[in-house]
């Protein structure tokens, strides 16, 4: 178990990223290809990889290989390929490795030849070669564009479906509205929130506040980074109803995905519209209308304010998606 600590400062430098980072991507994904049970959500995408019967892209095997050797399916990974700049972008975020501090790169995988035999390509990394670690950041950038790059729609429109959930519960409740939404991943115990997690140890945040990450490759397990000292983050996989397989678009219509009458409901909200208005168009009653909007509300597709003495309904990320995969 991981267990985080809290002080009153750290409570107000809670942050939630509104993207996926490429590189915990990358690496998730790696994860996925090692696997051998392969979760649903992920089967489509590795079709269209090659990783059942076609042959696999040069760019996507080459990348496996390495992935397998630097990140590992274990209780540890270097942290210099995960660098705080990938918030900002693949290529903020693959110029930050190329300078991570040569100690550092020998320090990292040291620990990590530990745990395992490194091949010796890896020596001229811990040397900090400036050659090695541009050809380093040169595979990753390739696998990025072969195997998640032609799927950022998917991913990002998953993702960000997660995020307005996580904000709505931020706005609506406060940090421990937030923190109580992740359960059952994690637990907030104020201070401390406790995280299911490979290997047990204590994260004391200081006052440094904590950046919450959703990921569409992570699976089952938050993340976090291995040092102590680097600015504190906790990647965690979105929740599996906004996660959006290309599966889903070649359904024929809503109505197959949920019901005619939620489906009709969930177009007329377009924009926005009320419960009253909902009705009128989709010739319901009021009480069949709400009983269809919260479904679509726990589902992550539809968001529910009160705007004095109504509810306005609008379309969350994922229910736009849903609507315009269906028209497109």
């Amino acid at each position: 178990m991981l267990r985080i600590h809290f002080t009153s400062r750290d409570l107000a430098r809670v942050t939630i990223s509104a993207r996926s980072d490429p590189l915990w991507e990358i690496l998730f994904s790696g994860f996925r290809l090692q696997e051998r049970h392969r979760a649903v959500i992920y089967r489509p995408w590795l079709a269209m990889l090659g990783a059942g019967s076609r042959p696999v892209a040069a760019p996507i095997r080459v990348g496996r290989t390495v992935l397998e050797v630097l990140a590992p399916r274990g209780p540890y990974f270097p942290d210099f390929l995960t660098p705080p700049a990938g918030r900002h972008g693949l290529d903020a975020g693959l110029d930050a490795l190329c300078r991570t501090p040569r100690r550092e790169l020998h320090r990292q995988l040291t620990i990590l030849a530990r745990r395992r035999p490194l091949p010796s390509w890896v020596t001229p990394l811990g040397d900090g070669k400036p050659d090695a670690l541009s050809g380093l950041a040169d595979t990753m950038r390739r696998y990025h564009a072969a195997a998640i790059a032609p799927h950022t729609e998917m991913i990002e429109q998953s993702v960000a479906a997660d995020y307005a959930h996580r904000t709505h519960r931020l706005v609506t409740g406060g940090v421990d509205g937030l923190l109580a939404s992740m359960r059952p991943l994690m637990r907030w115990q104020p201070p401390v929130l406790e995280v299911d997690y490979g290997v047990d140890r204590d994260l004391q945040l200081d006052g440094r506040g904590l950046r919450l990450v959703p990921s569409y490759f992570c699976q089952r397990l938050p993340v976090s980074l291995a040092d102590p000292e680097l600015p504190p983050v906790l990647v965690y996989p979105i929740a599996q109803q906004f996660a959006w397989s290309p599966a889903t678009r070649r359904l024929a219509s809503l109505d197959k995905l949920i019901g005619a009458t939620r489906g009709a409901v969930l177009r007329t909200i377009g924009s926005g519209a009320t419960t009253t208005e909902l009705a009128r168009t989709v010739n319901v009653s009021l009480a069949s209308v709400s009983r269809h909007t919260t479904v679509l509300r726990n589902a992550g597709l539809v968001r529910c304010d009160r705007e004095g003495g109504a509810i306005l309904h609008t379309l969350t990320s994922l229910g736009r998606a849903l609507v315009e995969a269906e028209q497109g």
